[in-house]
């Protein structure tokens, strides 16, 4: 299992991302897994509205149709309880200044018990996750 992070799907889509090529290879890699793919609606919404600034709005608009019609990747939606703990991790992480998407995140990856990310954000490591690539 694999938990999917906004930096990977940017670094995908996104060709001067500074993780493109590492980004690029990973994702084949992650083709040839079989691995269970999760990622979060708060993860979709962070990852749409940077492809839309960073390139625009009908090439993110795109890119969700696709996400959203993929039979590989499922899109965890966060319950009163998953907020009530992402709002402890942020209180709890607030020296490290994890977003409070990382949180909701982290408290879903928790609750459905994946323990690694593809990821390229340092706070996954930070609280005990697995990153991949590594």
């Amino acid at each position: 299992m694999i938990f999917i992070d906004t930096g990977a799907f940017l670094a995908r889509y996104l060709p001067r991302d500074g993780h493109h090529a590492r980004a690029t290879r990973s994702w084949k890699t992650l083709a040839r897994r079989d691995w269970e793919c999760y990622t979060s609606n708060f993860v979709l919404d962070e990852t749409f509205t940077l492809l839309a600034r960073r390139s625009s709005y009908s090439f993110a608009g795109e890119r969700a149709r696709s996400l959203y019609s993929s039979k590989a990747l499922e899109i965890l939606r966060p319950t009163s309880d998953d907020e009530h703990d992402a709002l402890r991790l942020f209180e709890k992480y607030a020296d490290q200044r994890v977003s409070f998407t990382d949180c909701i995140s982290f408290a879903l990856m928790k609750r459905q018990r994946v323990r690694r990310a593809f990821a390229f954000d340092r706070h996954f490591k930070d609280v005990g996750f697995e990153l991949w690539p590594a």
